[in-house]
């Protein structure tokens, strides 16, 4: 992917107190027995509450995968890291939608090679038309090879 090779990545991000203390309490709440730490489908629970949706099968394992053995769950300090880096990916990719939005101006939910090269124009107005070109063609397009879609990119 084109950003990912860019070396562009979500900004580190502070939750706000008020954002940390839901955060925690969204915790304690899907910490039915407890423990200290959250089962695979409490956190699954908690990310509903968090983010309105629920995990996948792979995102769920990718998660308990990295949890320390020698505990039965997700411990508080470690949901608050996933939370974080939750929080992070999606003002990043909100920010990537503003930005893909501003340069769609005919509202279809694609860009075409013109559409690039006016916004290239506007934010790096010296970059060579031959270095916008090779980007664009790196980008996930249509079969024809003429249109960025929004849709291309995953948002979680």
């Amino acid at each position: 992917m084109f950003f990912s090779q860019a070396g562009a990545r979500p900004r580190m991000w502070e939750a706000s107190p008020s954002e940390h203390k839901k955060w925690v309490e969204v915790f304690k709440a899907c910490d039915e027995e407890n423990k200290g730490c959250l089962s695979r489908e409490n956190f699954k629970v908690a990310v509903v509450m968090l983010f309105g949706y629920k995990p996948s099968k792979i995102e769920a394992d990718a998660v308990m995968s990295s949890v320390d053995p020698n505990t039965s769950g997700i411990l508080l300090k470690e949901f608050l890291d996933i939370v974080r880096k939750k929080k992070e990916a999606q003002l990043y990719w909100n920010e990537i939608r503003h930005i893909f939005t501003a340069f769609d101006r005919h509202y279809r939910g694609y860009l075409t090679l013109e559409d690039f090269k006016k916004a290239f124009k506007q934010v790096a107005p010296k970059l060579s038309e031959r270095i916008i070109l090779e980007v664009f063609r790196q980008l996930p397009s249509y079969p024809l090879g003429i249109s960025l879609t929004w849709e291309s990119y995953p948002m979680r």
